[in-house]
């Protein structure tokens, strides 16, 4: 039998191409919102019914001419291209022409919107199968635009019969329209589903104001948010703006906290991700993931979105750039450099273990004209509590801060900014090691060699190591390890002032001062945190010192 190609009928092609852009009821919302945010609108309401899928979106924004409505789901009719050139000069979330025909080709689709001028009505347009006005009506209306879609994916009924389940999708829809809305934070966004209220999500100047709203548990006092400038060769700069959760106050047990966005886009940068857990897994504890919204601002130029056709994936010149960028955004924010002290801290713990009305301090306040080069926080040592806690004074109150683990942050950045082999005059002998030990022992550096049946003797170890009694137990417990960093962990726990060990006032000054100076205070290698702050506004609402003289001495008027 023989094979003949032939050119497909161009429905099938529009048909297949339609199915690509808009592949369940999530893609509706994401490219409707789109065109709103595109349209400049500064609320948006989203009203979803399941079963069957209809999805309506209105906005605020400017709204469409009658032509431009008429010709609005036309194949490949968009007002943001219109040259060749363009493609790489991209300003605007949507610049295919897809979406809309797309949307006339699946579902049955109505159009309303009405112009930010003198008009007085608005027009109602509802397309046939080709994008073509069936009917155009005017209607009265609020300016902006309202879009909707019913009987979703009626020409396709086997994806239809396969559709994911409705939470499915709703959770879908919900975490677009939050990762947008993060993107962009002076919107007001208001959701209902199947006429009930859904979520609403409202408004601020920056994303610190909008992620608390859409990852439970997390407070506004619980982020720090900067911005950096990359230079780009032959392309002026761009800029990273980082908002980030502190280590010692929030992590997910999962990357959902984790969000990228490129030109007001929620994107996947992978490389990106995995640059900032690698650069967080010593600060956050073991299984965590950090909290972190990433938002670039690169020139058009640098972008190709041609990758996806959720425009989701991209391809984005001088990534290495970008990534210095964040590496140097998370140092900013973890580092101490004069802001150690403020107003609010971890409510629920504090609550928890002081039963305090009020949340305690946190980073964030000046540093006091007392603070000098060797005292960076103004710190005080007062006293050792119980053995294992250094209580210190700062001008805002006082803090409790855990000494090992304290000295388990600063051996352990000390370590990587100076790993250091020394020859032992003795050569110390492990018994019953495995390969994979070996290769540890090997791979961090050290010298090992056969020194009979199943030992083995090491000749060169770590500097912290060298003069130890426990040196032989040390070094089988960091052969356990997979790589230089756990090894540089291990060590740094196993040499740190151990809890119950006596202080002098001296010595806990000196190690208040060292660990002020380290470049993550927040929490140790392991993600604890190390310092629990009390404020002193607190102090005075417990102790109520607000209340008036004389009731709070007992006189009775």
């Amino acid at each position: 039998m023989t094979n003949i190609i032939q050119a497909l009928p161009h429905e099938v092609v529009q048909l297949m191409a339609a199915g690509e852009v808009i592949d369940s009821p999530a893609a509706v919302v994401r490219e409707l919102v789109e065109n709103a945010l595109d349209a400049g609108a500064s609320r948006i309401v989203l009203e979803v019914r399941s079963q069957p899928w209809r999805i309506q979106v209105t906005d605020n924004g400017c709204g469409l001419s009658l032509s431009d409505l008429r010709q609005a789901a036309a194949p490949h009719s968009t007002s943001k291209l219109a040259h060749r050139d363009d493609l790489w000069n991209i300003h605007s979330l949507g610049f295919r022409g897809e979406a809309l025909h797309s949307l006339s080709r699946l579902s049955r689709l109505q159009i309303c919107s009405r112009p930010q001028d003198t008009a007085e009505l608005g027009y109602c347009m509802t397309c046939d199968r080709q994008g073509r006005p069936n009917t155009v009506t005017p209607v009265p209306m609020a300016p902006g635009t309202r879009a909707l879609v019913e009987d979703l994916f009626y020409p396709m009924p086997a994806r239809q019969a396969a559709a994911p389940t409705v939470p499915q999708q709703t959770r879908a829809i919900q975490a677009i329209v939050q990762r947008l809305s993060v993107c962009h934070p002076t919107v007001t966004w208001q959701a209902t589903l199947d006429g009930r209220p859904w979520f609403t999500l409202w408004p601020g100047k920056t994303a610190l104001h909008c992620l608390p709203q859409i990852l439970r548990r997390i407070h506004v006092t619980d982020l720090r948010e900067t911005t950096q400038v990359i230079d780009l060769p032959e392309a002026g700069s761009a800029s990273l703006y980082l908002l980030l959760g502190l280590p010692d106050r929030c992590h997910r047990r999962r990357p959902d906290g984790l969000i990228f966005a490129l030109n007001g886009r929620p994107v996947a940068l992978p490389e990106l991700e995995e640059s900032c857990v690698v650069l967080l897994r010593r600060s956050l504890p073991r299984d965590r993931y950090p909290v972190a919204f990433v938002h670039l601002h690169v020139p058009p130029s640098q972008i190709d979105w041609h990758r996806a056709p959720d425009k989701s994936q991209v391809y984005l010149r001088h990534l290495d750039r970008c990534c210095d960028a964040l590496k140097a955004g998370i140092h900013a924010v973890l580092r101490h450099d004069g802001e150690v002290w403020g107003e609010h801290a971890n409510q629920q713990r504090l609550t928890q273990l002081l039963t305090l009305a009020e949340p305690p301090a946190h980073y964030g306040q000046q540093v006091p004209e007392e603070a000098s080069a060797s005292n960076p926080s103004g710190l005080r040592a007062l006293a050792q509590v119980h053995g294992r806690y250094i209580l210190a004074e700062h001008p805002a109150g006082l803090c409790l801060v855990e000494q090992h683990i304290a000295h388990e942050r600063v051996l352990y950045e000390a370590l990587c900014d100076r790993w250091y082999l020394v020859p032992l005059p003795t050569p110390q002998i492990l018994k019953g090691l495995s390969a994979s030990q070996i290769d540890q022992l090997q791979r961090i550096g050290l010298d090992v060699e056969a020194f009979g049946p199943q030992l083995w003797a090491i000749r060169t170890v770590p500097e912290p190591l060298a003069s130890r009694e426990d040196c032989a137990a040390a070094l089988e417990e960091i052969s356990l390890g997979g790589d230089l960093d756990t090894a540089m962990v291990a060590i740094a726990c196993r040499t740190a002032i151990r809890n119950g060990q006596p202080l002098t006032l001296p010595a806990m000054q000196h190690l208040l001062n060292t660990w002020q100076r380290t470049r993550h205070p927040q929490t140790c290698p392991h993600g604890r945190p190390i310092c629990l702050t009390l404020n002193e506004s607190s102090l005075a609402r417990y102790f109520r010192r607000h209340w008036v003289i004389g009731k709070s001495h007992g006189i009775e008027s």
